[in-house]
């Protein structure tokens, strides 16, 4: 039996590390993970519009200065004490939120310690922050985006809300979203007992409210409702096109060296990666006539050349007033990965 169980169809012989090593992924991974990233975005924002308002106060005296990142770094150690003291996903979503808002209240003041002076209006800043958010998106898309779960993670994610499950009971919406887990791991070894703990929680009529995860349900409901009107396309199209447009204003001021302290060649940079947008964009248009799917894919690419190259060097050049640009870009972005996920359900489903 022992040997059935490590060496089989779904044993142990052929996992990957990770999960040799007990380390599987959790399915709300990338939720928690944008919760955290979005969290930190809006704190930079609020923060500097805050501290522009109103005109920039300082806590302390007497030759002490309590900065924010001070501030930045306790609600971070907050959020892992919070995510190291209790089991099970129920505190996933506030440690996102306060992780998020510390690594905010923290990464906006990043020029203080690249600059020999302090300087918290250090022009680069924001240029530096957005790259530091892109490493991040790209090390989550490397995490999650790449490998389909495996059935063993799945039934260790049914095993982990099983804790929440055990410890307060199963609404019928978290017991069906335990099922649906643990029948995806059916196969690997202790498969029938996970689904057999599944059915014996008691249920629980009392749902405790989840404002992060109703949020995010929220806007995927609204970009499902969005991507179905027939106008939809041509939007998103227009929108590409006009944060197109704005980026290449903001390469012809460098060009023109009407922003001081930037080289020409970054006006260069900022104009060939705007030119790579919009021929992605018009092969999507012409191939997604014939093919939504293949169609929805370069326009993807299109808005992913903008975000990883051009928004990068427009926020060096104009810096915060990017902000707006890059939300668009960001939405654009979720707007097609939603289209995408429906397609491929539509295809799996044709199949």
């Amino acid at each position: 039996m022992t040997n059935e169980l490590t060496t089989g169809p779904g044993g142990l012989a052929g996992r990957g590390q990770l999960l040799r090593l007990g380390a599987p992924r959790d399915t709300a991974a990338v939720r928690h993970l944008v919760t955290f990233l979005v969290a930190s975005v809006v704190t930079v924002l609020g923060t500097r519009a805050y501290l522009a308002a109103m005109d920039y106060p300082q806590i302390g005296g007497g030759g002490l200065h309590l900065a924010h990142v001070l501030w930045g770094g306790l609600l971070m150690a907050l959020a892992m004490m919070l995510l190291l003291s209790y089991v099970g996903p129920v505190p996933r979503s506030l440690g996102a939120v306060l992780g998020g808002v510390g690594f905010g209240l923290f990464i906006d003041e990043v020029g203080k310690f690249v600059t020999a002076d302090n300087d918290y209006f250090y022009a680069p800043t924001a240029a530096i922050i957005y790259f530091v958010t892109v490493v991040l998106v790209l090390i989550v898309e490397g995490l999650h985006g790449r490998r389909a779960h495996h059935p063993a993670e799945y039934l260790a994610v049914a095993a982990d809300r099983l804790t929440a499950g055990l410890a307060g009971g199963f609404t019928p919406t978290a017991r069906a979203e335990a099922r649906e887990l643990a029948a995806k791991g059916s196969g690997q070894p202790g498969a029938d007992l996970v689904a057999e703990l599944v059915e014996a929680v008691p249920d629980d009529d009392t749902d405790v409210p989840d404002p992060v995860r109703g949020g995010v349900d929220r806007v995927v409901r609204w970009l499902d409702a969005l991507v179905d009107r027939v106008w939809a396309a041509w939007l998103l199209i227009c929108v590409l096109l006009a944060v197109g447009a704005a980026e290449a204003l903001v390469g012809i001021r460098v060009l023109r060296g009407l922003v001081p302290g930037l080289p020409q060649w970054t006006g260069v940079a900022i104009l060939a990666a705007v030119t790579a947008s919009v021929v992605l964009l018009a092969v999507g248009i012409t191939v997604g006539r014939r093919n939504h799917l293949r169609g929805a894919v370069w326009m993807r690419r299109a808005v992913l050349v903008s975000l990883l190259f051009t928004q990068l060097l427009v926020f060096r050049a104009v810096q915060w007033t990017a902000a707006f640009g890059l939300i668009l870009d960001v939405l654009a972005f979720a707007a097609l990965e939603v289209a995408l996920r429906e397609e491929r359900m539509a295809k799996a489903r044709r199949s």
